[in-house]
């Protein structure tokens, strides 16, 4: 394989065919290189260099690169049914919704498995109305749901939103982790609250300790649904089975996706109580469907993915090793304290602030030719994400912390010649 010849082809095409504006940016993060395979937390572009990726899909990777279990598991069944035919009874998504009901908190029962965060999203808003009657519905102020019509609606960036108005009428949105906030804008008027556990895409917000607490009494108390979005925080990421475990605080309705789906295989999940189900699917057992959600590649792509994670106890993992990674990310901020503001996180869903975005975007590209990729989220540009596999071993952890530490080093010299 000549890789100079395949990525000027794949550069060229995304030039004339995929988005030459994002060509662009990818060519000044220096993330112009062909991905071509990956195993664990490791990925390796067209020319065989290796990095270690702590981007991780935005979360999607925790079980690593093409999981050979996950793999195989995929592989048998789509040699036998691949995708559903709609008609008869699908086992592998009757096996998945059982084990999602086992292990969501509370009273969380009944499943519907769809293909994305935000498609889960749209369904969980279409539930909470049809739930309660109402159509308010509160959110964030900086959450991030996806980029679908309704769950853009219920995030909390305009200028995600702005290029698109009007959305839909019935969202209000107030500060993450104000409790108060959340008190004056919930009313009898309210289907659900909506929120992020920890806030993802607007820089790993941790709320303060009882903020989901006071959600769900604030939901009860007016006869409101609470949604929690688990599509990022949710299947060990933070150092629990689910961000709302931290505070023992059960939803109506709870989202997931990304590491549903085990890295190998698209999928969400809109999970229930049966006061849910019985507002949507009594009368009209088809109000809400989907083409492809459900089919049994990605049904089995789940189930495998969840008994990997409770049969290896990827939850503490996380928390162990996010402990470790947070302490070294720590040190460095001692170090440069001029450019690190914070380094905040929980699991390994960690967040580092830099005093300006352009220091970030530095940072970044120098820790990419150390052999480590990392960007920023979405709804915050100084703010770096690191949140790699959760089977990352200790010897990369450690290389992390080293290609940070170099990357850091890196920048300041860069930004002291500019004085």
């Amino acid at each position: 394989m000549d890789a100079d010849a395949l990525t000027a082809d794949v550069a060229e095409k995304y030039q004339k065919f995929v988005n030459p504006t994002a060509l662009a940016l990818l060519k000044i993060a220096g993330f112009d290189k062909v991905e071509w395979e990956g195993s664990g937390a490791t990925l390796r572009d067209a020319h065989g260099t290796e990095y270690i990726d702590c981007l991780g899909g935005y979360g999607t990777f925790s079980l690593g690169h093409a999981n050979p279990r996950v793999v195989a598991a995929v592989t048998e069944q789509m040699q036998r049914l691949p995708l559903s035919s709609k008609t008869f009874l699908n086992k592998p998504l009757a096996d998945l919704a059982a084990l999602l009901a086992a292990i969501t908190p509370g009273n969380l029962q009944y499943s519907f498995i769809c293909n994305s965060g935000a498609e889960a999203l749209e369904g969980a808003i279409k539930f909470a109305r049809m739930t309660t009657g109402r159509t308010k519905i509160i959110s964030a102020e900086g959450s991030y749901h996806g980029k679908t019509l309704g769950a853009l609606s219920a995030s909390g960036r305009d200028t995600y939103k702005t290029p698109f108005a009007p959305l839909l009428p019935g969202f209000v949105h107030v500060p993450f982790g104000d409790s108060e906030a959340l008190a004056v804008a919930v009313d009898g008027e309210t289907a659900a609250i909506l929120l992020e556990p920890i806030q993802g895409e607007n820089g790993i917000r941790i709320p303060p300790d009882g903020y989901l607490k006071a959600a769900r009494e604030l939901a009860d108390k007016h006869g409101a649904l609470l949604i929690l979005d688990e599509v990022q925080t949710g299947l060990c990421r933070t150092g629990k089975l689910f961000a709302c475990d931290w505070e023992g605080v059960a939803p109506d309705i709870m989202t997931l996706a990304k590491s549903l789906g085990g890295g190998v295989m698209p999928i969400g999940a809109i999970v229930g109580t049966q006061r849910v189900w019985d507002a949507v699917f009594r009368e009209n057992p088809y109000l809400h469907t989907s083409t492809f959600g459900g089919n049994e590649a990605a049904c089995v792509a789940g189930l495998t993915a969840l008994t990997i994670m409770q049969e290896d106890n990827l939850a503490e993992q996380s928390r162990v090793k996010g402990e470790k990674l947070l302490a070294g990310l720590k040190g460095i901020q001692e170090k440069h304290p001029a450019l690190i503001m914070e380094v905040r996180g929980r699991g390994l869903m960690i967040g580092v602030e830099f005093s300006d975005s352009d220091i970030q975007k530095l940072a970044i590209g120098s820790l990419v030719e150390n052999g480590v990729v990392v960007a920023y989220t979405l709804n915050n540009t100084k703010i770096m994400r690191v949140q790699p596999p959760l089977v990352i071993t200790d010897e990369q952890i450690e290389k992390v912390i080293a290609a940070f530490d170099q990357a850091l080093t890196d920048t300041a010299d860069v930004l002291s010649l500019l004085d």
